[in-house]
């Protein structure tokens, strides 16, 4: 059966999952992106329109991280015909929420399926880092977990490189988003470039911790662990309107912790409760709020499954 209009959807992603920066990643059930993809006879992916950025995202091909990926991803089956791509952004830009990387993921995985799916989900990751490359580096800690949903361990840029680590069953996270923008290579350009030994040992102490919490389904240990982090978190602060105070609050209601997701200024408050999650959520809104400071507030969970075709047409 040979396809004409293939849709997919890509969820948010929380990079670094606080202490684990640029080797974890977190995939968030819900806001994501959707794209919708349409065969041409012409070769190469174009973009068709965008909708959701408040036109500040590009439709040169060349530009957009969706594109890019798409391009990477017909190259590499080697297609003689193309697509052409509608993105319905529903993620904020420079939210530390995986924006660029869920629109290549949600790209490449609705143009695999369009092809008839011969490339593996695993095997799609290296088109999909194409895209992501664009504007945040080669790397796969929003990717990864994007791509292939649950929490990833990321040690290289190859698939097998890419570990899937035990999700607790009782992980609920509550997410706060200012109306303020951190570009990932501002929040980049702000970070040491060497660190004391003693720091180094403290900060991969912290990871270890975080991972033994997630294979033993501890969430109170897992949400102290992501709170170690000593050399990025502190280098970004002064970027994250309100942390302090945020924390101060969450905590209050039940937060186990709080950590910057990404590189914010989304702020990820860990809890292991429902309901607790909701509250969590409510009292951060309610502190940005009373700072006259516009945001978004929402409780989620871990996705996964990671990104998903929503539909094929012939």
């Amino acid at each position: 059966m040979a396809f004409t209009r293939a849709e997919a959807f890509a969820p948010a992603s929380m990079g670094n999952v606080g202490i684990g920066f640029d080797i974890l990643g977190l995939a968030f059930q819900e806001p994501g992106d959707i794209v919708e993809v349409e065969l041409c006879d012409q070769p190469g992916a174009v973009m068709h329109s965008i909708e959701g950025d408040g036109g500040i995202l590009p439709l040169d091909a060349n530009k957009n991280t969706a594109s890019v990926a798409a391009n990477a991803y017909l190259r590499q089956i080697g297609a003689k015909q193309g697509v052409s791509i509608r993105l319905c952004k529903q993620l904020p830009l420079g939210s530390g929420m995986g924006s660029s990387a869920a629109s290549a993921v949600a790209a490449v995985v609705a143009t695999n399926a369009l092809f008839g799916s011969p490339l593996s989900r695993q095997e799609l990751l290296s088109a999909c880092m194409e895209g992501e490359a664009l504007v945040s580096g080669y790397h796969a800690d929003n990717v990864a977990p994007c791509l292939l949903g649950g929490i990833t361990l990321i040690c290289g840029t190859e698939a097998a490189q890419i570990y899937q680590l035990p999700i607790p069953g009782n992980l609920h996270l509550a997410l706060v988003t200012a109306n303020v923008s951190v570009p990932t290579s501002q929040a980049r350009a702000v970070l040491p470039t060497t660190i004391p030994l003693k720091a180094m040992v403290a900060q991969t102490a912290g990871v270890a911790c975080l991972i033994d919490a997630l294979y033993r389904g501890d969430v109170k240990q897992m949400a102290a662990a992501m709170e170690l982090d000593g050399v990025v978190e502190p280098a970004r602060t002064h970027l994250i309107p309100m942390l302090k105070e945020i924390r101060t609050a969450a905590k209050a209601a039940g937060a186990l912790s709080v950590v910057i997701s990404g590189a914010g200024p989304t702020l990820c408050a860990v809890c292991d409760d429902a309901e607790v999650a909701k509250e969590v959520a409510q009292v951060m809104e309610l502190v940005y709020k009373q700072a006259q400071l516009a945001c978004v507030a929402r409780c989620t969970q871990v996705d996964r499954e990671g990104a998903q075709v929503l539909s094929l047409h012939e």
